[in-house]
Parts: structure tokens; C-alpha cells; sequence
């Protein structure tokens, strides 16, 4: 049986390959190049703010399911869908805004959902792995605004 504090191999490849996207197009939106996404109606701005706004929406299900899972209070409920209705509100805010505010709501995410290790409602790795994944994804999107 693997170690409560190991990262499951799964979480650490899924992790890093979500990154992808925000590396990718924050380097094509500084780079003010769109990588012939205009060829399609796109920018890389677009689809930066879009995913920012799915994995936002996913940040929340997160502790969704750690409060179901745990049976926790409804509290745990109203927080989790925070993400969601900010991600939502920043996709009609104009630029830079909506992605500084997507990447101050990924950020600060990854610190609110640190409190889910230390009352056992998630593994003590979810914590750890947040904070990189979160900090990355935020800096991407905060750098591309």
C-alpha cells in the first residue's frame, strides 16, 4: 500500500500536463504572436481565459468532492462553488482584467484548499501538490495579462 504523503503518480503526469495549456498560451499571448489561432476566429488570450475559467470551475469541485466524500459541513458546499462564480465573472470583465483575476483566484485557491489536508478531508499530498500546480497556473495567467 502506497504511503498516505506519496503523490500517486496519475496526479503528479495529469498535474503537470494540465499546465501545458497555460504555458503554452501565455507564451504565444506575451509573445503577441497567436500561433495562426487567428486563422480560426481564436487568440491565445481567449483560450487562456477560458481554460483559466475550467480549471477555476474544477479548483472548486475539488473540495465539492472532499466535503462529500467526508461528509463535512455546508459550509464546505457554499466555498466550493466561489471558484465558479468568480471564474464566471472575470470571463465578462475586459482585458487585463480577467486574467488577473483568474490568476489571483488560482492562486489564492491553492492556499484556501490547504485547510483540506489538516482536517483530513484530503491526502496530505493534494496540499503539496496544489501549491505547485496553483502557483504555476497562476503565474501563467498573471504573466499573459
Amino acid at each position: 500500500m502506497a504511503h498516505r504523503n506519496s503523490v500517486p503518480l496519475g496526479a503528479i503526469v495529469l498535474g503537470v500536463a494540465g499546465l501545458i495549456p497555460f504555458l503554452g498560451f501565455a507564451a504565444l499571448a506575451v509573445s503577441g504572436t497567436d500561433g495562426g489561432l487567428s486563422s480560426i476566429g481564436l487568440s491565445p488570450r481567449t483560450i487562456l481565459s477560458a481554460y483559466g475559467a475550467v480549471i477555476a470551475s474544477f479548483l472548486g469541485g475539488i473540495r465539492w468532492g472532499a466535503a462529500a466524500a467526508r461528509n463535512a459541513g455546508n459550509g464546505d458546499y457554499l466555498v466550493a462553488i466561489v471558484p465558479s462564480l468568480v471564474a464566471w465573472a472575470a470571463m465578462a470583465t475586459p482585458a487585463p482584467w480577467d486574467l488577473r483575476i483568474l490568476g489571483g483566484l488560482v492562486l489564492a485557491w491553492g492556499l484556501i484548499d490547504q485547510d483540506l489536508p489538516r482536517r483530513g478531508l484530503a491526502p496530505l499530498w493534494l496540499g503539496r501538490l496544489r501549491l505547485v500546480l496553483s502557483g504555476v497556473a497562476g503565474a501563467a495567467l498573471l504573466v499573459a495579462a
